[in-house]
């Protein structure tokens, strides 16, 4: 009988997912330029945010999350402000419709349920998400409205015995 050749952990990997990736917690000292670069290609690049408003005095206080595909390259971010509002959603073009926006939102999610002083979280959604945010619990409320030229409107997740 003859032995199989041994199989690689990048092989595995990709016998296993198509495009494997993983969220990590990021810290804005050290993980900052990973994360902007995520940010500036999704917002400013993308959507045509103006790049001086896209970076805030609220990234140095928020809980950040990191998308890393299998050769730990940044695919996708999200923070969480103090209060918890969740924003700065992004994930580059090729990975959406992967998990990853999901997998993101999950872990702000499991991370604001640590907090017992959180009774809700909130978001502006890009109006042509909010199918997406619904589908993570969250219901749009108020009237659309613009925020960087682009329309939004706010949604919020309550903690209730079914979510927290």
């Amino acid at each position: 009988r003859r032995t199989p050749p041994p199989i690689s952990l990048l092989t595995l990997l990709l016998m296993t997912s198509t495009n494997p990736f993983s969220i990590i917690s990021a810290d804005w000292n050290s993980d900052r330029d990973r994360l902007l670069a995520v940010r500036y290609e999704v917002f400013v690049v993308e959507q045509k945010v103006p790049a001086e408003i896209e970076v805030d005095e609220l990234d140095s206080l928020s809980d950040h999350v990191l998308a890393l595909d299998s050769a730990d390259t940044p695919v996708g971010t999200a923070r969480l402000v103090p209060g918890g509002r969740i924003g700065r959603v992004a994930v580059l073009k090729k990975w959406r419709g992967k998990g990853v926006g999901a997998a993101l939102m999950k872990k702000l999610i499991a991370i604001a349920e640590q907090d017992p002083a959180l009774e809700e979280l909130m978001l502006h959604a890009q109006t042509w998400t909010v199918g997406f945010y619904e589908s993570l619990g969250f219901v749009a409320e108020g009237e659309e409205f613009e925020e960087a030229d682009i329309p939004h409107i706010t949604m919020k997740r309550k903690f209730s015995a079914g979510y927290k």
